[in-house]
């Protein structure tokens, strides 16, 4: 890997980011929190748990401590305080926002987090082994073992999956989720 490389993971990242601060700024604390169905989770979902999925990445990858804690519990009025990535979706269409301004407050803090470590590796650390097979329970059924197969996941294969790929999909949803409460599209 070189400095052009984490160049170009840098500004990905800050994008992507930029789609995160476009759509909360043009969606209500009411449209991030609607249910439409019963099966279909709310806005307030993919936002925190993409959030807090990134916010607890970083320090697997060699990065800043997770910025989350019961204080931010507290300031977010989560109606379930965890990213929900075990528990199912009727747990987790309880996900709610009491206060839309922290949560804002809090993408930015982890977003400058992930983008000030990505900007400072070293190019030649983005190819150490973080994790090796045979991977365990937690990692087999993932996207990042696939990216990693054989030869392990490295920091720049778990970087890609956990954060930029990661936040991209959870957009998507955002952005599909946008028209069911009467919004537009984001990106063409």
């Amino acid at each position: 890997m070189d400095l052009e490389y984490r160049s170009s993971l840098t500004r990905r990242l800050a994008a992507v980011h930029s789609l995160y601060d476009d759509a909360c700024s043009t969606m209500t604390l009411e449209q991030i929190n609607a249910v439409v169905q019963p099966t279909t989770l709310p806005i307030a979902f993919s936002l925190v748990h993409q959030v807090l999925i990134e916010d607890g990445s970083l320090v697997f990858l060699g990065g800043p401590a997770p910025q989350f804690d019961d204080s931010w519990a507290a300031r977010l009025e989560l109606g379930v305080a965890d990213h929900g990535k075990h528990k199912s979706v009727e747990e987790m269409m309880h996900q709610r926002v009491g206060d839309f301004g922290a949560l804002r407050e809090f993408q930015r803090l982890v977003f400058d987090a992930t983008e000030g470590y990505v900007a400072s590796i070293e190019p030649a650390a983005f190819s150490d082994v973080l994790i090796h097979p045979p991977y365990g329970d937690a990692i087999a059924n993932t996207f990042s073992a696939r990216v990693g197969g054989a030869h392990g996941i490295t920091r720049s294969d778990a970087l890609e999956c956990w954060i930029y790929q990661h936040a991209l999909r959870h957009m998507g949803e955002i952005e599909h989720a946008r028209s069911l409460v009467g919004l537009h599209g984001m990106t063409s």
